[in-house]
């Protein structure tokens, strides 16, 4: 009897390539969420590759491989730093008009205020900033201010500080009291006698903070 032959459709499994690709940027995002999530836990002490690996759940070697070691990790916490502003402080107004700096910065300040409260590791990186010199510290500290001055470039346009004002050392001033505000109150729910432990509390600092904003812009 004969057999007719019949074409035989046979699913066709994932490239090798592809399946690489897809798997080392799965354990790169897993490596670079273990080491954010161990620096904002214990900070830079017990920051080590081997401890990164562990919290990855992956083989020390590809830290190696794939970010060229403890250096070059922390060069990608940076980088992913600069998306941090992107994510927490978009480049958008939000419904407000921008019609003078003072504006801009209002938003800026409220918006820093936010997300700084809202993420350990940033907080973290603060408090290193005034209480460590090392390399690594300051190579995170760069990346945040450099990704907050971009977005005061793009967003300000035409708009300039009142005449007379200088805006690089007040936003230095504004920044420092927000960053003291919100550490203080990560450790001790008050800062220099204010309260700080509800949504009540902070609407009145937000008020206070709007207020200072507008007496140096207008």
């Amino acid at each position: 009897m004969a057999v007719a032959n019949a074409a035989v459709k046979i699913p066709l499994e994932t490239p090798v390539a592809e399946k690489r690709v897809r798997n080392r940027a799965a354990t790169e995002q897993a490596i670079l969420d273990a080491a954010k999530r161990l620096l904002a836990e214990e900070g830079f002490q017990n920051f080590g590759i081997n401890a990164v690996a562990r919290g990855a759940g992956c083989d020390k070697q590809l830290i190696y491989r794939y970010y060229g070691g403890l250096n070059g990790l922390v060069e990608a916490i940076g980088t992913d730093l600069g998306d941090w502003v992107k994510d927490r402080i978009p480049d958008d107004t939000g419904g407000m008009f921008l019609l003078t700096y003072g504006d801009l910065m209002e938003r800026l300040a409220l918006l820093f205020l936010d997300a700084l409260r809202a993420d350990p590791l940033m907080r973290r990186i603060v408090a290193w900033e005034v209480s460590e010199n090392s390399e690594q510290v300051r190579r995170l500290s760069e990346a945040r201010s450099k990704a907050l001055a971009g977005w005061i470039e793009r967003m300000r346009g035409s708009l300039t500080p009142p005449k007379g004002v200088d805006a690089q050392a007040v936003n230095a001033m504004i920044f420092a009291a927000i960053q003291h505000l919100v550490l203080s109150a990560a450790v001790s729910d008050q800062c220099a006698g204010l309260p700080l432990k509800n949504a009540k509390d902070w609407e009145k600092a937000a008020a206070s903070l709007k207020r200072i904003v507008r007496g140096v812009y207008g």
